[in-house]
């Protein structure tokens, strides 16, 4: 019975479709081999997770760095293009994005796999600093691009420029790699930057998506939409049992029982899966069984553990 529930509790369907997605939003392939960016039409549009534009298989651009170009520029017109996408996807999915279509959630997702002696799920002050990608999205997304400009009066986009660590793995690695004149041209800035991936990536095997949790404006921007998203899941309060395994199983440290759509939740589906009732189910999609059906079935499933 326990490799039944393994199977069934299995994140690996969900890598799968991460998989798919990353390398169908990053099938430039050619753009690895020669080092270069893709730069045809596709690029005007916005993919909806954290993919760099300077990665040299991306086919469309990053939202974020989309949003800093714009709001730094002296043509603020092609913001309502940005800023219209990421209400659009956010109010359709809110963080599902995060959960199932981001590159970066993905290795992040993969490296936590690591098997190391002691993983932290929570500490002292985890939940202060979710606040930090708040924050970032305030001060080096939009007030930084906005008010430090050049003599043109152009930004910079500050968040890509000094943080991102998905654009230095995707992005600046594969670029400086494949060409000799940029290795020339490396400073403190890409040393910083390096520094800020290795330990992302340090943290990602102990923590669960730390990018994700302290870190991430795009997260920061879905999280917002998730209590409202056509995309959302509901308890159902008669059949919930209280058992907490919904709770348990959440490596996003959310309670469902509390607050099924919290801003943290990245739509996983383990809470869903985990769930001895089925009384976690996503709204518009599932079909709703009678409280004495699912206490009928909760009751065999005891008798078979």
């Amino acid at each position: 019975m326990d490799k039944k529930r393994k199977k069934k509790t299995s994140e690996w369907p969900r890598h799968r479709i991460q998989a798919l997605w990353a390398l169908l939003t990053n099938s430039y392939l050619i753009g690895f081999a020669q080092g270069k960016i893709y730069r045809g039409k596709l690029k005007n549009l916005c993919v909806p997770g954290l993919n760099c534009y300077s990665c040299p298989g991306a086919l469309g651009s990053c939202p974020i760095g989309a949003l800093q170009a714009v709001i730094g520029s002296w043509n603020f017109k092609f913001a309502f293009y940005v800023a219209g996408f990421l209400m659009f996807v956010g109010a359709l999915m809110g963080r599902f994005v995060c959960g199932w279509l981001c590159p970066f959630g993905l290795i992040q997702d993969l490296l936590h796999k690591i098997p190391f002696p002691k993983k932290i799920g929570t500490f002292r002050l985890d939940k202060l600093l979710r606040k930090l990608k708040y924050v970032i999205l305030l001060v080096f997304v939009i007030l930084m691009p906005m008010f430090l400009v050049d003599i043109l009066g152009q930004g910079a986009p500050y968040f890509c420029k000094l943080i991102c660590p998905a654009g230095t793995l995707e992005g600046s690695a594969p670029l400086v790699l494949m060409n000799k004149s940029l290795r020339s041209t490396l400073g403190w800035l890409y040393a910083w930057k390096n520094l800020l991936l290795i330990i992302t990536i340090l943290l990602s095997i102990v923590i669960y998506r730390p990018f994700c949790k302290y870190i991430c404006p795009l997260g920061a921007i879905y999280s917002v939409f998730n209590p409202i998203a056509v995309f959302r899941y509901h308890v159902d309060t008669e059949k919930c049992i209280h058992c907490g395994a919904c709770a348990r199983v959440c490596k996003m440290q959310v309670n469902p029982e509390q607050d099924i759509n919290d801003p943290e939740c990245i739509r996983c589906g383990q809470c869903k899966k985990v769930c001895p009732t089925e009384a976690i189910a996503r709204d518009c999609f599932d079909q709703k069984a009678s409280p004495a059906k699912t206490a009928t079935q909760y009751e065999s499933r005891q008798k078979a553990n």
